[in-house]
């Protein structure tokens, strides 16, 4: 057997991914181990978990793989500071002494980094991959199709922002490149910076927040900060952004042009200005992606299309990309981020390096994206009894029937079942669930589950048999990046005088049947279920359409704001004491808060408020 071993590290998201013979074994972020959000550090724990999972040491492994190739990212760092000084002075006396230490000299470090989890392990077994390469690798191979055209599009990788692979068989070549400082995914980041949220983690409120505005300054963003071309290509205009040179995303420039500061989070609400400046940057995003994607339909006659790269992620655009028709067929990476990255760094050395043919699979094989760690009952029932929690055992089809009802009772319920999901998404391994029927549920699980903003949307996760019943959808989304319409036929006309009310006021406005997760614009982001690749929560879902006649539940991560989704039993428990979740089903144990002690659960809720 081959084993290739892929990394992602050192930027965000650091991950690790294993391939036994081109199959993939198992994938998990770091962060889910030290519970750091985004862990950037070498991925370690996430080595140590891949390896288990696969019952071998390191010496077993082949290669491995290492996503973006350090040189490259630093010539293009060299050259910027070049061509942009005397500024940006700062920013380089920052970012030399971590490379000059460390990234510039990356082999060593691996290979140091490796030797103290094998002694004997051996540098000419570490390869690179360039970064947009394993994007796309990560994107294609695992896909369902024998053709596709890739394409990836992120922040930045070594030179490339944006890049069009064409793949057929186990052959992948990109065949065009946009490159720094001409950028999507920065200019997403700007706009997440200049909203006030967190750049590489915010750009999700930032589509989030959309909805409740207009995009009255689409134009204005395409007039001054965009020089976009028929066929998507476009250029940046500098004169607004400050990321070549300096420590922020954008400048007063931007600020002059918009008439707003930055907003800053700690003491500046969101007013409708934010709403309408993040319409308008959304409505931008979409207008580039579907250019991009009807040229690349018109110019290469392919209709099967797959995507990663961080604005992969934003499932508005990914909708509307299927709805447009160019392509009959979309499959985006679920972990489209960086941390797929180590999947797809693997994955190109397995087909690209190594030559080996692919087996194109009837459905994809990303085994639905449980690809972490998973707990057998017994270490469940060990972990919660040394935690001090009160549980009663089921079997697994009573276990089912407590969980339907208390969702049908308006419980929020932690459910924590099989291995864990791979990628940014909660898709039914480790999720916090409730009823879409309610329409206190979404403010209840964001103020006081989620502790986080209050307009945050929330995803169903629906039978894929009965999504078009609900959903302008027919066809699949098993990892939450398509966003459709929810039907007329359960919509609720909203009044004149709610209509006017076009900002966070509108969210317990009842929108539809289900307005638990039915966003303001009458939207969702679905995940369709299937039985084949997650038995036991298509079970739960199938028992509360059968106690309540609704084949769908609110799905959202098993997490608080600032926490990495739950990974153990233990990380759960202490979610579910922290937080006003009142029934988690883990394995096959049930606990109730009720029965829980109460100076336990003061405990676990003061380390939340010190967090």
């Amino acid at each position: 057997m081959t084993y290739i071993l892929g990394i992602s590290a050192l930027y965000h998201d650091s991950a690790a991914a294993l391939l036994r013979d081109g199959k993939i074994v198992a994938a998990a972020q770091e962060e889910r181990f030290t519970r750091r959000k985004h862990d950037p550090g070498f991925p370690e724990e996430a080595i140590a978990y891949v390896l288990a999972e696969s019952g071998i040491s390191l010496s077993d492994v082949d290669n491995v793989v290492f996503y973006d190739k350090p040189f490259l990212k630093f010539e293009r760092l060299i050259e910027t500071y070049i061509a942009v000084a005397p500024r940006g002075f700062n920013s380089f006396r920052m970012a030399m002494p971590v490379w000059l230490r460390e990234k510039l000299f990356l082999k060593d470090l691996l290979n140091k980094q490796l030797r103290k989890i094998d002694p004997e392990f051996t540098v000419d077994k570490i390869l690179f991959s360039e970064h947009h390469v394993s994007h796309a690798a990560s994107a294609f191979y695992p896909s369902p199709f024998e053709e596709a055209i890739v394409l990836t599009v992120d922040g930045v990788g070594e030179w490339a922002t944006t890049t069009v692979g064409i793949g057929r068989g186990n052959d992948l070549t990109i065949v065009k490149e946009l490159h720094f400082p001409h950028s999507l995914g920065l200019l997403y980041s700007a706009f997440t910076y200049y909203t006030g949220f967190k750049v590489n983690s915010g750009e999700y409120k930032v589509m989030g927040l959309a909805p409740y505005g207009v995009s009255q300054y689409k134009d204005l963003i395409l007039e001054h900060l965009v020089d976009l071309k028929e066929d998507g290509s476009f250029r940046l205009n500098q004169k607004y952004f400050n990321y070549t040179a300096g420590l922020t995303m954008t400048n007063k420039a931007l600020e002059d042009l918009f008439g707003h500061p930055v907003r800053k989070p700690e003491t500046d609400q969101l007013t409708q200005f934010h709403m309408d400046i993040a319409a308008s940057v959304q409505a931008v995003t979409e207008e580039i992606m579907l250019r991009i994607t009807r040229d690349l339909a018109r110019e290469h006659g392919i209709r099967n299309l797959c995507m990663a790269g961080g604005v992969a992620l934003n499932c508005v655009a990914n909708g509307k990309i299927l709805r447009d028709g160019a392509f009959d067929n979309l499959w985006v990476q679920p972990a489209a981020g960086d941390a797929g990255g180590a999947l797809g760094a693997a994955y190109a050395a397995w087909h690209q390096e190594m030559k080996q043919p692919r087996e194109v699979p009837s459905g994809d094989q990303m085994q639905g994206s449980y690809l972490g760690p998973h707990f057998e009952d017994d270490e469940i029932a060990r972990e919660l009894s040394e935690v001090g929690a009160k549980f009663t055992t089921y079997e697994n089809g009573e276990m089912v029937d407590q969980t339907a009802q208390a969702l049908a009772d308006g419980k929020a319920v932690g459910w924590f079942q099989g291995r864990m999901e791979f990628g940014p998404r909660a898709l039914g391994a480790r999720s916090i669930l409730g009823d879409p029927r309610s329409e206190s549920m979404q403010k209840t699980l964001n103020l006081k589950v989620k502790y986080r903003e209050s307009f945050r949307p929330f995803a169903p996760s629906v039978l894929r048999e009965d999504v078009s019943e609900w959903f302008e959808l027919d066809g699949d989304s098993p990892y939450m990046l398509i966003v459709a319409d929810v039907q007329d036929r359960i919509r609720r006309q909203m009044t004149d005088d709610e209509n006017a009310l076009f900002g966070i006021e509108k969210l317990n406005v009842k929108r539809s049947d289900i307005p638990a997760v039915t966003h303001v614009d009458y939207s969702a982001r679905i995940q369709t279920v299937h039985e084949e690749t997650n038995p036991a929560y298509h079970a739960l879902i199938s028992k509360f359409k059968e106690l309540t006649g609704c084949s769908l539940v609110v799905n959202t991560s098993f997490n608080v704001r600032g926490e990495p989704i739950v990974c153990t039993p233990t990380d759960a428990f202490r979610c579910f004491m922290g937080t006003d979740i009142e029934v988690l089903s883990i394995g096959n144990c049930l606990l109730r808060k009720d029965d829980q002690d109460p100076a336990l659960r003061e405990n676990y809720e003061t380390k939340y408020e010190l967090d």
